[in-house]
């Protein structure tokens, strides 16, 4: 798995390819645990890259979700979401917690 990460004036744009399962997760975890600790809950994930997301990255994004929702500091938006990671999404009933966008840009412009 791979994580970018950049940071804009308003949120932080994060990019994930590759396979988010119990042996990446935590990565994905700590870099996401690493941005709200320092008071910046505005992110925008870019999974298009992404071709598996396990019970554990399911976990991580709610977790992170929730983190970032207290207290109406902010969210997680899900950008270019494949087919298969959204049908995932939606058989866990995820779908209703997450915006999507097709594109980083309007992700990252919803903020």
């Amino acid at each position: 798995m791979e994580i970018t990460t950049t940071s804009y004036k308003r949120c932080d744009l994060i990019q994930v390819s590759g396979r988010v399962d119990s042996f990446t997760a935590p990565n994905l975890s700590d870099i996401l645990h690493t941005i709200t600790d320092s008071g910046r809950f505005r992110i925008a994930l870019d999974i298009a890259g992404v071709t598996y997301v396990s019970s554990a990255g399911l976990r991580v994004l709610i977790d992170t979700q929730k983190t970032c929702k207290t207290l109406n500091r902010g969210e997680i938006v899900l950008a270019c979401v494949p087919q298969r990671i959204y049908e995932t999404l939606d058989l866990a009933g995820f779908v209703p917690l997450f915006k999507f966008f097709d594109d980083t840009t309007a992700a990252v412009g919803s903020f």
